[in-house]
């Protein structure tokens, strides 16, 4: 195996290659290190040998003094200066603390993409409901039906100590980002010359645990999540709406999706909001399955567990968050402007999917490179059935501090073929960006409320 991938212990491995719904839960005696040589989420609660990775002390919980209320977050870290930075002229020095698809966009475009490297800060921290309710999946949570469902979790993080490659997929699907938020932001289909028209829109992501009518068990049946995103710019788009119920297990009962078109003034089932569907209203840029880094079933891929790796990700984007910036100080031919972006070093999961004989997928492999500390999909290498590199997706990650959140800053899929890219998810000149006191009824989830939403 490459030698910079940091190995998991052997019987961790042979587990992962067991049947799925034999072994997920584990022992009484192994959660209980949830806390103590683990975080309360399993991540490595010391840092690395070297101390270029602290040990995890709870994360940011404190506000920042700079901080004044409100959506718009001051940076903690703001008098920090980079420890380095890494280019095409140097990326070979670092390369085995990079992804392969880093390494690609670094040589594409070698006069004006950089990484600037920070010291490493171990930020991440969530209410402590949420670290009871992990503690409580570790015993009891189950894959079912192959590994594309799951059985016996309490909401969030059902494999807090993973035995394989799907429960750490799982675990980004299922991490916590707010139990109800609504979020006004802009996706960017960027053209090579640097040309875009933002897509703004208002996205929807409510638990059942988390609407304010106590969750109903009939209702919510192998619902997972409830989601709603709806285009309010630019005019030719304005009133499509999509609708997701979003389930537990997509064997079951696959994903339930409904769209508005605003010119045809119909609301219709869509099946096609799933896997390499195409995304919505995303210029051809991405797949459905892409929103969110990765979203949807597991069952296209065969899954394998590679083991652990040092990385430098992006991560503590508050620069990147920054209300005083435009979306056209960002957005630049090519990338996103490398003076806004912070990269530090951090432990990852990293898990290979390779599409089954008897599957079709546009992505014939993905490589998801998992920070421990959230669960977050941090970076996803996207092969074609060739086995070349097509497309790179990094997440810029930083900590709600506000409301003990973690989440993104913006998201971005790089194609290495076309030169274009997708940015999501940036609120820079958004008024409020997201609300996490956002409040839902399940009535605002139904057929009837998307054609009410629908308006021009």
């Amino acid at each position: 195996m490459n030698k910079h991938y940091s190995l998991l212990a052997s019987s961790l491995l042979a587990i992962s290659t067991l049947s799925f719904g034999v072994v997920a839960a584990v022992s009484p005696e192994k959660a209980a290190e949830l806390g103590k040589s683990l975080t309360p989420l399993g991540a490595e609660m010391a840092g690395n040998a070297d101390g270029t990775i602290p040990p995890w002390t709870g994360g940011l919980t404190q506000v920042p003094a700079s901080y004044q209320g409100g959506t718009a977050l001051t940076d903690p870290f703001a008098d920090e200066k980079p420890l380095f930075t890494i280019s095409a002229a140097n990326v070979d020095q670092y390369q085995d603390k990079l992804t392969p698809g880093q390494v690609a966009l670094l040589k594409k475009y070698p006069d004006t993409l950089s990484f600037p490297v920070y010291q490493t800060h171990r930020t991440v921290a969530l209410p402590q409901f949420i670290y009871d309710y992990a503690k409580e999946n570790a015993t009891k949570a189950q894959l079912v039906s192959g590994g594309n469902g799951i059985a016996g979790v309490k909401d969030y993080v059902p494999f807090p100590i993973p035995n394989n490659a799907v429960e750490i997929v799982w675990n980004h699907i299922t991490r916590y980002r707010g139990g109800s938020v609504e979020r006004t932001s802009v996706q960017a289909p960027v053209l090579r010359n640097g040309d875009y028209t933002p897509i703004k829109a208002i996205d929807r992501f409510v638990w059942p645990t988390s609407m304010k009518e106590p969750k109903d068990d009939k209702k919510d049946d192998n619902v997972l999540f409830y989601y709603t995103l709806e285009v309010l710019e630019p005019s030719r788009l304005t009133g499509n709406v999509l609708l997701v119920h979003e389930t537990m297990d997509q064997v079951k009962e696959a994903r339930r999706a409904w769209v508005y078109n605003a010119g045809q003034r119909r609301v219709r089932r869509a099946p096609q909001v799933a896997y390499d569907g195409p995304g919505f209203a995303a210029d051809g840029q991405r797949t459905s399955d892409q929103l969110d880094m990765y979203n949807g079933a597991p069952d296209k891929y065969n899954w394998e567990l590679k083991g652990k790796q040092e990385l430098y990700i992006p991560y503590n984007a508050f620069r990147l968050a920054n209300k005083e910036l435009s979306y056209d100080d960002i957005l630049l031919p090519g990338h996103l402007n490398p003076e806004h972006l912070r990269y530090e070093l951090h432990r990852v999961w990293v898990v290979e999917g390779t599409v089954k004989d008897d599957e079709r997928h546009v992505y014939a492999k993905r490589t998801i490179y998992v920070d421990e500390d959230s669960w977050q999909a941090a970076v996803i290498d996207h092969y074609d059935a060739r086995g070349e590199l097509w497309r790179v997706q990094e997440a810029h990650e930083l900590q709600y501090y506000n409301v003990t959140v973690p989440w993104m800053a913006a998201e971005v899929l790089h194609d290495l073929t076309n030169g274009r890219y997708m940015a999501l998810g940036l609120t820079n000149e958004e008024k409020v960006g997201l609300d996490f006191d956002f409040l839902a009824s399940r009535r605002d989830f139904t057929t009837s409320a998307l054609r009410r939403k629908g308006k021009r």
